[in-house]
């Protein structure tokens, strides 16, 4: 049985929620009455609806069927398989524990469109990953995207049309190892909550329209190894304490407005590969301690006002 929606029901908030709780009931009576309910000839054995299992997949469901329709009706159709009383069957992009646990959301390349405001992002309690990336995915990035799992180590939204700005409460998922938010229009600072993400190995913000100084906060994340912060209007130093990221491989600082000198520090980071400080307004010498960095294999420094001769150090 499907329960279809009027689209003239869609401008009633009230009805609209009404009827997509009427649609995981019917649902829930239609698959699940089964498993629920087993007869024998001399008993009859009911288990009661309300076991924390089944109430835990009908907030799932809700949660899903509720931001589904709240897209436009293009990514409606796409997700014409979010349809029955558990996501864990067949539901294009979700992933699950052979648990029944919901682990993975995978939306990737769509082109889908429309705002995660309506995703209630506490439902998940065990999601691993997030991949949202390239769509058409608009609005601010909600202050609740705190209420991700706790497990969470992997959130792309990157290449979508996200504004506003970098919420704070990023901050409080420490289990993150993969933050990608590029390509999108988001502006104002880097949070400095971004120094809580400890486990951090890769934090991508570049294309995008970040203004403020780099904060020295980036400097606790030691487990990093991708930077990537350019292509944004990023001023003022390139922060000392960057040189305690001593995995870094990548370091992607180019077409800002950071001023004066490359700090001596950046000698310290050995493993690092590529390092990108084009089209900035940088200023002064070139640090000899860049000779440091032997696994260097891309150093770009032009479109800068640096001075001086080039130290001998990175002579071949």
């Amino acid at each position: 049985m499907v329960l279809q929606f009027p689209s003239s029901q869609y401008s009633s908030l009230p009805q609209f929620n009404t009827l997509v709780c009427l649609y995981v009931i019917l649902h829930f009576l239609l698959y699940s009455s089964s498993s629920l309910v087993h007869v024998s000839s001399t008993s009859t054995s009911i288990i009661p609806t309300t076991s924390p299992l089944i109430t835990e997949k009908g907030k799932e469901t809700l949660t899903f069927i509720t931001w589904k329709y709240s897209l436009d009706i293009h990514s409606q159709a796409f997700l014409s398989s979010w349809s029955g009383a558990s996501p864990c069957n067949h539901w294009f992009g979700i992933t699950c524990h052979k648990s029944g646990i919901i682990s993975n959301l995978n939306l990737h390349n769509c082109g889908l469109k429309g705002t995660i405001h309506n995703f209630n992002f506490s439902t998940f309690p065990n999601l691993l990953s997030l991949n949202l990336r390239n769509n058409s995915f608009y609005g601010t990035i909600p202050i609740h995207i705190s209420n991700l799992s706790k497990l969470i180590t992997f959130v792309d939204l990157g290449l979508n049309n996200f504004n506003g700005l970098i919420p704070h409460q990023v901050g409080l998922l420490t289990s993150l190892t993969f933050i990608i938010l590029d390509s999108n229009h988001l502006r104002g600072s880097i949070p400095l909550s971004i120094g809580n993400l400890r486990n951090l190995t890769t934090l991508y913000l570049h294309e995008n329209k970040l203004f403020g100084s780099i904060p020295q906060e980036i400097g606790l994340l030691r487990s990093l190894n991708d930077l990537d912060l350019s292509s944004n209007n990023l001023s003022g130093l390139i922060p000392p304490s960057i040189g305690n990221l001593r995995n870094f491989t990548t370091l992607y600082l180019l077409e800002n407005k950071l001023s004066d000198s490359i700090p001596q520090e950046i000698g310290l980071l050995r493993s690092l590969n590529d390092l990108h400080l084009s089209s900035n307004n940088l200023s002064g010498l070139i640090p000899p301690s860049i000779g440091n960095l032997r696994n260097l294999a891309t150093l770009h420094l032009f479109g800068n006002k640096l001075s001086g001769s080039i130290p001998q150090e990175l002579d071949c």
